[in-house]
């Protein structure tokens, strides 16, 4: 293990979540909030520290093979959890720092669960807003990642900077675009930015003040979900919630197919089995929502202009797991009615493509799951029939096949001891529909959930949250990173 690499690298993270933190400290400062030094302190304190570990910590190698990648990611991102929760705790916007902790990894992790209420996030809108903005930034940041922003942007990367790729994006694979890693990272980066910024234009003339653009647009392209009014989405008009219905979809594809395009080779795109996997869910599940809806009382659709706005909002909300909602502030998700709630708790596990934005499972890792499941069928059937398992025009190896079985499996168990955790919470009216949808809802990065913790997570108490806040960060890093780094063996010298 070298960890002279290992701590220099997070140092480095450290001085670049420093400069970050200069954003929301000019947006406060603008503002004219007095959350700005708050903001300015822990800018100073991360900057400190980075530079101690840059210059104290000198590696003399470079090299960085898969250990060091994954656990280079996973302590760089409890490192921006821990110091990011810092502005909300010196400023006294969420002073227990449990809470902040949670609402930090819920930012870092783009999972938008949230402690705050609605009348608390309505309160802070009017009174601090940079610290709104640093909350959402949080998704942005989080969305592509800490690392691969750090590569991007920093010069003379090792070689090997694609084992901290692989570790950070989310997906069974992460491919080179082009051969070098950096490269790699700034076409991801570039693409991550355009896109941003097209949302943002198009919120401000469909009406939306420029602030919640920004904001709005953050939580979009990193798939997050906070945001900066207590009913979420709903107070802004339909243009505003088609637009970001439809940035939602665009965040939850593979950004790779997107570097395909650009490059006109549109028939390689566009033979994505994912892609069309992920647009068929989508279509799949706004058709019988819409239909559910149509049947049901609910008194928030006139028309079905409405409806079917509502439906796709709502699943595109779900599958990329960004957790935004179009539900007006008088009722939440648990009024809609049996089978929308059905589908879209389904939805949750999937999430978005390999190499997007979103979380969940996959559709590609829920694709190779129901290849391997066929295939076995196959087998018992047919014993001496090859059956060999194809997927995007490649045939899979047992080794794959075995990977993605194996991480199921880990996802699970991790999924099921979320849930027994929860169950022993005795907060105001939690219950085993609360505890089994919050536990799904933070493992795959989404946000919300159903019954009381509809409403955010502040009836759990501060363990709970810990084991939440954590629970997310293994579902954005995608379990290997944060277990390998907890693993004693990992730091035993051989």
């Amino acid at each position: 293990m070298n960890y002279r690499v290992i701590f220099n690298t997070i140092g480095k993270v450290a001085i670049v979540l420093a400069i970050l933190l200069a954003v929301p400290t000019v947006v406060a400062a603008s503002l004219a909030e007095s959350a700005w030094w708050a903001i300015l302190t822990t800018a100073g304190i991360s900057l400190v520290i980075g530079l101690t570990l840059t210059f104290a910590v000198r590696p003399r190698s470079k090299a960085i093979f898969s250990k060091e990648g994954l656990v280079i990611v996973a302590l760089s991102w409890i490192y921006v959890s821990a110091i990011g929760a810092l502005p909300f705790v010196i400023s006294g916007m969420i002073p227990n720092y449990i809470d902040a902790f949670f609402e930090t990894c819920s930012g870092f992790s783009t999972t938008g669960a949230t402690i705050l209420s609605g009348a608390r996030i309505d309160e802070l809108y009017a009174t601090d807003k940079g610290l709104l903005f640093w909350r959402s930034f949080t998704h942005w940041i989080g969305g592509m990642g800490v690392i691969v922003f750090l590569m991007a942007f920093e010069g003379g990367s090792s070689n090997r900077g694609m084992h901290i790729l692989r570790a950070e994006m989310p997906g069974p694979t992460v491919d080179k675009i082009v051969p070098r890693a950096r490269s790699t990272a700034q076409i991801l980066y570039l693409l991550y930015i355009g896109f941003t910024v097209a949302q943002i234009v198009a919120l401000i003339i469909a009406g939306m003040p420029v602030f919640d653009s920004f904001v709005i647009s953050f939580g979009t392209a990193g798939t997050g979900g906070f945001g900066v009014r207590g009913d979420s989405i709903a107070s802004y008009g339909a243009a505003c919630q088609w637009i970001i219905a439809v940035f939602m979809i665009l965040f939850g594809i593979n950004f790779n197919l997107y570097y395909l395009w650009i490059l006109r080779k549109f028939k390689q795109a566009f033979k994505s089995q994912e892609l069309w996997m992920f647009l068929g869910i989508i279509i799949v599940a706004s058709t019988a929502v819409s239909i559910d809806l149509a049947l049901s009382s609910l008194s928030f659709h006139d028309s079905a202009h409405d409806v079917v706005r509502h439906a796709v909002f709502q699943v595109a909300s779900f599958i990329s797991t960004t957790g935004y909602s179009s539900i007006p502030s008088n009722m939440d998700i648990n009024a809609f009615p049996l089978l929308s709630k059905g589908l879209l708790f389904l939805l949750m596990f999937i999430g978005g493509c390999a190499g997007s934005t979103g979380g969940g499972l996959k559709v590609s890792r829920v694709a190779i799951l129901c290849l391997a499941v066929r295939k076995e069928l196959r087998r018992v059937l047919h014993p001496r029939n090859a059956n060999a398992v194809k997927f995007e025009g490649k045939t899979l190896s047992d080794e794959t096949l075995n990977g993605v079985a194996r991480y199921f499996g880990l996802y699970m168990l991790i999924l099921a001891a979320t849930f027994v955790v929860l169950c022993f919470d005795s907060g105001e009216g939690l219950t085993v529909e609360s505890n089994i949808t919050a536990a799904v809802s933070c493992v795959n990065n989404i946000g919300p959930a159903y019954g009381v913790a509809a409403s955010g997570y502040y009836m759990y108490h501060w363990f709970s949250k810990l084991i939440l806040s954590f629970a997310m960060l293994i579902g954005r890093l995608e379990i290997y990173p944060i277990l390998l780094t907890l693993s004693p063996s990992t730091w035993i010298r051989r």
